[in-house]
């Protein structure tokens, strides 16, 4: 039922004559982010692959964890990506859409990393606190 969800509200949007905001492309959300987040990228063929799942799993039993690292997830199953974010995904991030992959983008907008494994959150965070601007920002006072 949950997967009917967004189809019925896209149809009850239109129906109600109400324009429905376009999820920014991939380019266009890691430039957003660049400076003020890390993203961490989550590819699989479908939604339903294992792999995905169990990352999924995996992040959702830490969400404090990823705020206080400035951390945001993108979901990204290759059967619902549009083709300019296939493209970039291919191209820009070097990323196959045959198999499951994760990658994390630092706030620099760089590649920090990339597994083709469920990426366990204590490795994640673990080159997360690496990079020198997240020691710096461990270093300053909280808010």
């Amino acid at each position: 039922m949950t997967k009917l969800l967004p189809l019925v509200g896209l149809v009850l949007a239109a129906a109600l004559g109400v324009a429905q905001t376009p999820r920014p492309g991939l380019a266009q959300q890691l430039r957003a982010s660049h400076w003020q987040k890390r993203v961490l990228l989550i590819g699989a063929p479908t939604a339903g692959q294992a792999d995905f799942q169990r990352q999924q799993k995996l992040l959702a039993a830490v969400p404090g964890q990823l705020q206080e690292r400035d951390l945001v997830v993108l979901e990204l199953p290759y059967d619902q990506l549009s083709a300019a974010d296939r493209q970039y995904w291919t191209r820009e991030l070097k990323q196959s859409l045959t198999g499951f992959s994760v990658v994390l983008i630092g706030k620099d907008g760089g590649v920090k990393r990339t597994e083709t494994q469920p990426l366990p959150v204590a490795d994640l965070f673990g080159t997360v606190d690496k990079m020198p601007m997240r020691r710096q920002e461990a270093r300053r006072p909280k808010k």
